[in-house]
């Protein structure tokens, strides 16, 4: 019973909270008065309402902030949120600043403090470090959500974001180390390295420990597609679970576990989450965040005495002083070294300030301090950290929107200007369209809609004239390009998401294309010339083809290999598709986007030529595509038509089911059967090239001749390759064991040395190579690059000699063929 009691007593004291949280966020809101401060004060102020009235607390009496509730239930919801949201490829762009301020920053930060305390009080050097270690891991929530209702610019928040998702795990690693050091109270060289030691060992451990663990998520996610419930019950797992496997099963650091999850499937795992999930799990992962944040802040103004704050006063003055010199000596001293790197983009001014007045410290170094062993200054460290945390939510938290705006970061880019206003007035102009709706019934008076349209012309007036005039004060032909090709990107962005959801692309194709847009976006944004966007086509990087190379030295993986060969060609007519269509849509609303941007004529029509010739580009390789191989074409034809019928019945059930002419049972059936149809028909798993020998190998001049029964004998002799276009069939001085025949496609033999490659002969279906360097074992004096995709028949040495043995029709044509290619043999 009195357990019953307890847990009642427990649940109505985190209603409570909740409910104090939500009214202070509506104050908060109303006011535009930081929301985590804001806790924290109402936090302190009832509990000195509870000190002088304990009755009137009521469920929120004795309810305990512990390191437990914080480590293991607040922090992965924190900490996985602040990643999911993170722009990935910024923080890959900035990684070397974030990582400087995370790791080698916060070792400095940490001896800077402990030497102040060490030297200005009488705690010892080692215990002095640890509370340097405790106190240098940021907590930016308070900075972030500010930073958001400011508009600061994406790229100081993710350096102030980044920071503080890597710092607090290397400040969790090092305070356990510094614990272990105090505990045995002898530091050694053997104690130091062996510290050293385990910091490498559990930062980098829980980054593989989280990664493992969200691949396995997206693995899962792909068995359980359509069913929302497993889907959200698996990505919520995987925030606690990766942090909880790393801390306690493998005693690595969970919060990197976590980070590391979260960026893996934010990028990678996130497309295998079902399109209605997605749009539900932001909103979920949000309002978590919020939950987490309103507990603790609450919980950490409860806490609050302000008794002991005033005993440890003069403590906790040097405490500030240290943390805000380490600050400095970090933001100002260590990131300048970063920017010297090469590559590194430089960090200026104005975001250093922010990045030093925006440390905040918060839920990582209470969590630290509380679930400290008892020693001799755990009572005062607790003290201290409490005291150090409420400084700066009091001070920095309160003041950085001033410097925000002072150093003019809240002011959004042009390209957010222009769509800011652009937005606005597409949406007037929406509006103004339904007032003759309002008329249309002849009930509404004539005089109030006469009215409204007069207000809707004037506002529309009023935003044109802005736009006017943001287009004189600031933007130049270069900006508008720029513009334009944002707008552009935007649209091939949204239609790519679009394929995917509807099964049309693979995931490595999506994910290239997605890739390739990120790139040019990347361009547009930060290179002050526009001349390095192109959406070049597919190029297989060097592990792929060395992966393939090494494979194909091995018989019995022959099969898989051209597995391999036949995926890449169904990638390359995909992502050309994708490219095609998303060229084309951009060509079909270009009118619209250059009269929503108001672009010039001659900026318009320079970009409206790079899209055509970009559109045309794909639709020549869908072409030569289609000429080299009609038969996979034709199969990947199939299943785009299948599975754009699939779809259209899925709108017809939904149709149905609106209008309820269809029982919510039966629909949600028969989308389920269509949804596994369609999954089936996802992705490039598509039927082997079918390429006949007994119809392509009579088109090799020197096979013709030969007798059906010896031809169909050969023939078996042979393997079929798939080549995708670009790669390289024959590489010059390697030595040949094989002779190549082309049955589709193009080739090129190339000479390469000296200044430039030289282009010896283009051979076609029909023609060989390969066969100087066969017969004599010699290195191959040239290279030989597919220029399309290929067909080709090997026949190795062996298959060779015993087939001009006994065809000496195949000898006399090969010696005939070493004789007029001589110059260029192969």
């Amino acid at each position: 019973m009195e357990s019953g009691l307890h847990i009642a007593h427990l649940v109505a004291g985190i209603i409570a909270l909740l409910l104090i949280a939500t009214l202070t966020l509506a104050l908060t809101e109303r006011l535009r008065f930081p929301f985590t401060v804001a806790l924290v004060l109402v936090g302190m102020a009832l509990a000195q309402l509870g000190g002088t009235y304990p009755e009137a607390l009521g469920p929120l009496q004795g309810l305990e902030i512990s390191s437990g509730l914080i480590l293991y239930v607040f922090l992965p919801t924190l900490v996985f949120e602040s990643a999911f949201h993170l722009d990935a490829r910024q923080l890959r762009r900035d990684i070397a600043p974030v990582l400087m301020l995370a790791v080698p920053g916060l070792l400095v930060s940490t001896f800077i403090i402990g030497a102040v305390m060490a030297l200005a009080t009488p705690i010892p050097f080692v215990a002095a470090l640890l509370l340097g270690a405790i106190l240098s891991a940021t907590d930016p929530v308070a900075v972030i959500s500010l930073f958001k209702r400011l508009g600061a610019p994406r790229r100081l928040t993710v350096l102030v974001e980044g920071e503080s998702l890597f710092n607090d795990a290397t400040s969790i690693v090092l305070a356990r180390v510094l614990v272990g050091i105090l505990l045995a109270g002898v530091v050694s060289t053997e104690s130091v390295l062996g510290g050293v030691f385990d910091f490498v060992l559990v930062f980098v451990g829980g980054l593989v420990v989280g990664w493992l663990m969200a691949l396995l998520t997206g693995y899962l996610l792909t068995l359980v597609e359509g069913l929302h419930a497993i889907e959200i019950t698996l990505t919520t797992t995987l925030a606690y679970a990766s942090f909880l496997v790393a801390e306690e099963l493998l005693h690595v650091s969970g919060v990197m576990a976590t980070v590391a999850a979260a960026l893996t499937f934010s990028g990678w795992g996130w497309i295998r989450v079902s399109p209605a999930v997605r749009a539900y799990l932001e909103h979920f992962w949000e309002y978590m965040a919020f939950i987490a944040t309103a507990l603790i802040f609450l919980m950490v103004g409860l806490k609050v005495e302000l008794s002991s704050l005033l005993d440890s006063l003069p403590l906790l003055i040097w405490l500030i002083a240290g943390m805000l010199l380490s600050r400095l000596v970090v933001v100002f001293g260590l990131m300048p070294l970063v920017e010297r790197m090469p590559g590194a983009l430089p960090v200026g001014r104005g975001y250093k300030a922010v990045i030093y007045w925006g440390g905040l410290r918060g839920a990582i170094a209470l969590a630290i301090v509380l679930s400290l062993p008892t020693f001799e200054y755990s009572a005062v460290f607790t003290t201290l950290v409490m005291g150090a945390v409420l400084f700066t939510l009091l001070v920095p938290g309160l003041s950085i929107n001033r410097l925000v705006h002072a150093l003019a970061l809240d002011r959004p880019s042009l390209a957010d200007r222009f769509a800011r206003v652009e937005g606005t007035l597409l949406a007037k102009r929406r509006a103004q369209s339904r007032i003759p709706e309002l008329m249309a019934g002849g009930l509404f008076s004539g005089s109030i809609a006469q009215r409204l349209q007069l207000a809707s012309d004037r506002e529309m007036l009023s935003i044109r004239e802005e736009l006017a005039q943001l287009r004189r004060a600031e933007l130049n032909a270069n900006e508008e390009r720029r513009l334009l090709f944002l707008r552009g990107f935007a649209e091939e962005q949204a239609l790519f998401i679009d394929m995917f959801n509807k099964g049309h692309l693979s995931e490595r194709s999506y994910l290239r294309l997605r890739q390739q847009v990120a790139l040019n976006l990347d361009t547009v944004r930060f290179q002050d010339t526009l001349d390095n966007i192109a959406f070049s086509e597919r190029r297989r990087s060097m592990l792929d083809r060395y992966r393939l190379r090494l494979l194909g030295q091995f018989g019995a993986l022959a099969g898989q290999v051209e597995r391999l060969r036949i995926r890449q060609v169904a990638m390359d007519y995909e992502m050309a598709w994708g490219r095609y269509q998303s060229c084309g849509r951009v060509l079909e609303r270009f009118d619209e986007l250059v009269e929503t941007e108001s672009i010039s004529s001659h900026t318009a029509a320079e970009v409206r030529e790079q899209y055509v010739a970009w559109h045309e580009s794909a639709r020549c390789q869908l072409d030569q595509m289609a000429e080299q191989f009609p038969e996979f074409v034709a199969d990947m034809q199939e299943r785009l038509g299948q599975r754009l019928v699939l779809l259209a019945e899925v709108e017809a059930i939904d149709e149905q089911q609106a209008l309820g002419t269809l029982p919510a049972g039966i629909a949600e059936s028969l989308e389920h059967e269509a949804s596994q149809s369609l999954r089936a028909l996802r992705g490039q798993e598509v039927k082997r090239l079918r390429v006949e020998p007994s119809e392509l190998l009579r088109k090799v001049p020197f096979l013709k001749d030969i007798p059906a029964t010896e031809f169909a004998d050969l023939a078996t002799r042979m393997r079929s390759l798939t080549v995708a276009q670009g790669d390289r069939i024959i590489t010059q001085g390697e030595t040949g064991d094989s002779l190549y025949l082309i049955a589709r496609g193009v080739v090129r033999v190339i000479r390469e040395g000296g200044t430039q490659d030289l282009q010896l002969a283009t051979l076609m279906a029909g023609d060989f190579c390969g066969e100087m360097a066969l017969l004599h074992r010699a290195p191959r004096s040239a290279t030989v690059r597919a220029v399309t995709p290929c067909s080709l028949y090997e026949l190795r040495r062996e298959d060779v000699l015993l087939a001009m043995a006994e065809y000496p029709v195949i000898r006399e044509a090969l010696e005939k063929a070493a004789r007029d290619r001589k110059p260029t043999q192969t």
